[in-house]
């Protein structure tokens, strides 16, 4: 009887001992925010390769993003402080319009519901855009979108580098060259303040952690017009057809 509750004792403790083992290994795997977890967590299968949950996120935060910025185009370019912040406003409407376009028929191809108005945080900021006069104005307007592009440069990235969707990687590639010309647009305003977003002091994002609770309506155009000033545009979109390049650059400077 005693040689069994040995043996007993010895299996438990061994069990016990491989548990304590595994337990990190399986709790971290189940992180999320592990190349594994991404690729594992929510992935459906589509005609166009495996759609993941971060492929789904980055389809509603390239909604989210013209949802806000696009409005916020439209009154610079009205208020037109100065020809630097109308040319940022200019290309904010004109590659939102067209990357609108892009997300919605992309997010209709893979059975995606999309947002039809910006969360509350991107909200607030149109509210301090539209509160803002003169200097402040064009500060808050050149730094609250540079950064949240910054944010959403390093999600087009991470997406355009890891997603086995087709629709997906264009809408990355597409993303990507458009977000890119707005940083520069906004950065050409001089207005850019490069330590705070180097000190992580500045910790916009664009857009909430995930996606927003369905509401079965297909997403519209966003909802915002003029308001009594000029928003004719002069810019073009940063790719015009799927798939296309844009290599018409302006030589680096010595």
């Amino acid at each position: 009887m005693r040689r069994i509750n040995g043996t007993a004792l010895i299996i438990a403790a061994l069990v016990a001992t491989l548990g304590a083992l595994a337990y990190p290994v399986w709790s971290y795997a189940d992180r999320s925010g592990t190349p594994q977890a991404n690729v594992a967590a929510g992935t459906v299968a589509t005609q166009w390769g495996p759609l993941t949950a971060t492929d789904r996120d980055f389809i509603v935060r390239v909604r989210l993003a013209g949802l806000w910025e696009l409005p916020a185009g439209q009154q610079a370019i009205e208020r037109a402080p100065t020809k630097a912040i109308k040319e940022a406003g200019d290309h904010l409407v004109v590659g939102h319009t067209d990357l609108d376009k892009r997300v919605r028929t992309v997010a209709a191809q893979l059975g995606i519901e999309l947002p039809n108005q910006p969360n509350a945080q991107q909200q607030g900021w149109l509210q301090q855009l539209t509160a803002a006069t003169g200097e402040q104005y064009q500060r808050d307007f050149a730094n609250l979108l540079r950064v949240a592009h910054g944010k959403v440069f390093a999600l087009v990235a991470q997406v355009r580098d890891s997603t086995r969707n087709t629709l997906v990687r264009q809408l990355a590639t597409d993303a990507n060259q458009t977000v890119l010309d707005h940083i520069t647009v906004l950065e050409n305003t001089g207005l850019v303040d490069f330590d705070a977003i180097a000190n992580g002091a500045a910790t916009a994002t664009a857009s909430p952690t995930g996606p927003p609770p369905p509401t079965g309506q297909a997403p519209a155009a966003p909802g915002v017009g003029p308001t009594g000033g000029d928003i004719s545009t002069t810019s073009r979109p940063s790719a015009t057809t799927p798939g296309q390049v844009n290599t018409d650059r302006p030589d680096p400077q010595g």
